[in-house]
């Protein structure tokens, strides 16, 4: 077999036969719909109704974009990598530390938001489901912020552990 026929193998055509068996699981039309055209081009190409040339140079192209896709990750990171560097090196004191600040802001603002929802849900219950609401809807914003919070953690660790990190 040659290495083009086995791309067509186990390239696209593998791709499309899982994401079709994995999105038919989910209970939405649009995903349903997903899953049924991908199970149909799946067999399309199982059956040889699309030619093997077409299906090796869509394995080609998914093989550029993902390169593209993986120097365009590690560029992010490296500039991540970069400003926390940076940020480490520097001798001002606020600049090292806004980790720890951002921290605590986080901590004293979820602990006011759950004070303030256990509250009202002990001695004003009838307001408590508009509030579950309110709180719902700022679980973007959390989910932001806890995710910069990870990412500081993570980065700190791995700074102690490296040695590079000042305490």
């Amino acid at each position: 077999m040659t290495i083009p026929a086995l791309l067509a193998k186990i390239g696209i055509p593998a791709i499309a036969g899982i994401l079709s068996d994995s999105l038919g699981k989910i209970d939405h039309p649009a995903a349903k719909g997903a899953a049924r055209a991908l199970g149909e081009l799946d067999k399309a190409m199982e059956t040889g109704q699309i030619a093997p040339a077409a299906v090796e140079e869509a394995n080609r192209h998914a093989e550029k974009m993902a390169e593209i896709k993986m120097r365009e990750y590690g560029m992010t990171l490296g500039e991540i990598n970069k400003s926390l560097r940076s940020e480490v090196a520097s001798e001002d004191p606020y600049v090292r530390r806004m980790r720890p600040t951002f921290g605590y802001l986080m901590a004293l603002t979820w602990a006011a938001q759950m004070f303030g929802l256990a509250y009202v849900m002990i001695f004003r219950t009838a307001e408590a489901p508009a509030l579950f609401e309110a709180a719902a809807s700022m679980s973007v914003i959390w989910t932001v912020g806890l995710s910069v919070l990870g990412v500081y953690v993570y980065r700190r660790s791995d700074d102690k552990i490296g040695g590079n990190g000042r305490f």
